[in-house]
């Protein structure tokens, strides 16, 4: 199968690392084809470059619709995730929804860990119906782009607060970031709970609807979109919205 691996923000990096993290977890016969969007923010960290981010990734999604077999959002706000599910003709799935559905079949509960906006992950794990199981979330002193240059340096933070999560209850630990991926297998061997990382569940997430081969549903709100119109839109997220796929 192929599997499109798509970032939301512009930094090349995290979606290489991405790409490295989802090959890592690919079954034998998948293929990792890494996208990043042509315009939009260098690193999404407010909600305001959440939502610029959500119209690049969605035309980003429609150069690649009816060429992959699925797609995994690198991007840990599972940025424009419900839309893109509309939109896509194969199925869509969020690195943060998918890790934290693992984290409800590993325990009883589960921690977060994120760069900051503690706040909005919050709101987003709420979003993906699991809040109760949810033991807290803690922000890191760092950035994505530390975590790029500086793995040892951000990691050593990452592990203190993953044991802060076990002290308070959560038996596995979401690695809430794309600039985190690959982190988990970086930290396991100190770490005192699993921890679960957002591309390698996302993979195995979508190498599972593909081979469910789910209908893509025909009525409500997720089905394809048809007959729509807008201005200064990309050729193929305007045929998209026409339901030129």
């Amino acid at each position: 199968m192929r599997l499109l691996v798509a970032n939301a923000n512009t930094t090349e990096a995290i979606t290489q690392a991405c790409a490295d993290a989802a090959r890592a977890a690919a079954a034998p016969g998948t293929e990792i084809i890494p996208a990043t969007p042509r315009f939009g923010p260098a690193v999404i960290s407010s909600r305001a470059e959440n939502v610029i981010a959500g119209h690049a990734l969605l035309e980003l999604l429609a150069e690649h619709a009816g060429q992959v077999d699925a797609v995994l959002l690198a991007v840990s706000h599972d940025t424009a995730l419900d839309a893109a599910r509309q939109m896509m003709p194969c199925p869509v799935v969020g690195m943060t929804e998918a890790a934290c559905l693992v984290g409800c079949m590993a325990g009883g509960r589960f921690g977060l860990v994120t760069f900051g906006g503690v706040e909005t992950y919050r709101e987003l794990v709420g979003r993906h119906g699991v809040s109760s199981r949810l033991a807290g979330v803690a922000g890191v002193d760092a950035t994505p782009p530390e975590a790029v240059a500086d793995p040892e340096g951000v990691g050593a933070k990452v592990l203190a607060a993953v044991e802060s999560l076990a002290a308070q209850g959560a038996d596995s630990v979401v690695l809430a970031g794309a600039a985190l991926a690959g982190f988990d297998r970086r930290l396991r061997a100190r770490a005192p709970v699993a921890l679960l990382d957002g591309m390698a569940c996302g993979v195995r997430m979508a190498e599972l609807l593909v081979a469910l081969q789910l209908p893509k549903p025909r009525s409500g709100s997720y089905a394809a979109l048809s007959g729509r119109s807008g201005i200064e839109l990309s050729p193929a997220l305007a045929a998209m919205l026409r339901g030129g796929q």
